[in-house]
């Protein structure tokens, strides 16, 4: 009768056993955008390549590999998802028995009697039955949270790539002008020659020398300001590459950059797949869900069982012994704890759902936003080349007429202004226009495939040695 009711008693705990409380995850609605409002060319969005080889610069290729080599916080990254594996090895680890050892020595050394030893031996083996599947729900969280640090590595790795293509561009942009700057200048030069030529014979006033002067020194203040920029930018770009300030190689100018004629960002149903930040933000709230489970099951009791096998060594005699025992231990008052603990998981959960949400909705509008800026930026800088080319035939003109005595010198400065100005702003524009493109293959998620799963993330009943076996 005995062993029959031991038998019952395992098939009783083995069933309550397979209980898991908690919610199960499931992906909540989510905001839907049918399409985009930017101007988004037919066909499938190209977010999946290596979208930074597109402008077929080799020097931003390198600078680019160099930053997803060394850069330091990219490391910071990936020794986080270390640490998620080392949590989810120790949330696994309650899975299994514990079994201890230990050993203990005494000798009593006595006046008339003879002395004594006793020597002791044990091992203990204590396992924690999973009968509300806490630990299950413990491992659940923890497999969420490291596919949430897998994902925060590719937010990081594309916010990297971005940063460096922005960089590059813009060291590119301040290289082009500080080029018309220097040009500026010795356009400037021989145009202070020619006045002052013409103030010394008397043709013109001093006004009109003074005011070449300080048309020279505008565009020499210029060159100053660009070299400056120039240098920032470089230590800038240093950073991102890990290293210390230091010269960065220029590869191709601004003006022979491989600019895609077109960028389809493709549907909006595919950027909740394709964003990482988005997905380590369900990752997040998975986790959290199952965190409410945990909490659950604190509020019923736990059993543990246990056994203690060992031997006594004496001076006269040999005693093994074995011990086999359970232990059920469950919250009768606690004023609540347990209970309003549940409630803040569940809240814990609801602010990550709308945080979840929010990603989506600011994907959204990201894509929206770098659809139009690459549409704008395209616009303005095809209409400040026009306005350049016309700037350039009029300063042209305007100092023919000038020498002819024609016009007064008036006139040829703000004509030189213009054109300065309109050099400049058009280098702006052609930046702005580069940038946009990258901002857009940013906020589309590109550069990596998300279907690629880590080699190294074990599955919900996989354990790690398993993970290990697989890998060999």
């Amino acid at each position: 009768m005995t062993r029959r009711r031991i038998f019952l008693f395992l098939v009783l705990i083995l069933s309550i056993a397979g209980c898991t409380l908690g919610p199960d995850y499931v992906r909540p609605p989510v905001p839907q955008h049918p399409a985009y409002r930017g101007q988004n060319p037919p066909g499938r969005s190209i977010a999946d390549l290596e979208w930074w080889k597109i402008f077929n610069d080799p020097t931003l290729v390198r600078l680019i590999d160099t930053a997803l080599t060394n850069n330091l916080d990219l490391r910071a990254s990936m020794a986080r998802i270390e640490e998620a594996q080392a949590k989810l090895g120790v949330a696994r680890a309650n899975l299994y028995p514990n079994v201890f050892y230990g050993a203990t020595t005494d000798h009593t050394a006595q006046t008339k009697l003879k002395d004594s030893s006793i020597t002791s031996g044990f091992l203990n083996i204590g396992y924690i039955v999973d009968l509300w599947g806490q630990v299950r729900r413990s491992n659940e969280a923890a497999l969420h949270q490291l596919l949430a640090s897998e994902d925060a590595y590719q937010t990081v790795t594309i916010a990297l790539v971005g940063q460096v293509a922005r960089a590059y561009f813009q060291l590119c942009s301040i290289e082009k002008r500080l080029r018309i700057s220097e040009r500026t200048v010795e356009t400037r030069r021989k145009s202070l020659d020619i006045v002052r030529t013409r103030y010394e014979a008397g043709m013109v006033s001093e006004v009109d020398f003074q005011q070449a002067r300080i048309q020279l020194t505008n565009a020499e203040a210029s060159v100053v300001n660009f070299r400056l920029a120039m240098t920032q930018t470089e230590n800038a770009i240093s950073l991102l590459l890990g290293s210390p300030p230091v010269s960065i190689p220029h590869g191709n100018v601004l003006d022979a950059q491989s600019v895609p004629a077109e960028v389809p960002a493709g549907l909006p149903s595919e950027l909740v797949e394709r964003r990482p930040d988005v997905r380590q933000a369900e990752q997040l709230l998975a986790a959290q869900t199952a965190r409410i489970g945990v909490a659950e099951a604190a509020r019923f009791p736990s059993l543990t069982l246990s056994s203690n096998l060992g031997g006594n060594l004496t001076n006269t005699v040999d005693v093994t012994f074995a011990t086999i025992g359970a232990s059920l231990l469950g919250p009768l008052f606690d004023a609540g704890k347990t209970k309003q603990q549940v409630a803040v998981e569940v809240a814990r959960t609801k602010q990550l759902l709308a945080q979840y949400k929010q990603s989506i909705l600011s994907a959204f509008r990201e894509v929206e936003d770098a659809l139009a800026a690459v549409q704008h930026h395209k616009t303005r800088y095809e209409i400040l080349q026009r306005q350049v080319t016309a700037a350039q035939a009029a300063t042209d003109l305007t100092w023919t007429r000038y020498q002819e005595g024609m016009t007064s010198f008036l006139e040829v400065l703000d004509i030189e202004r213009s054109l300065f100005s309109s050099e400049l702003a058009a280098a702006d524009a052609q930046e702005q226009y580069v940038t946009a493109i990258v901002q857009l293959y940013t906020a589309l998620g590109g550069g990596w495939n998300p279907k690629q799963k880590p080699a190294a993330i074990p599955t919900a009943d996989q354990s790690p040695s398993e993970t290990a076996e697989k890998k060999k």
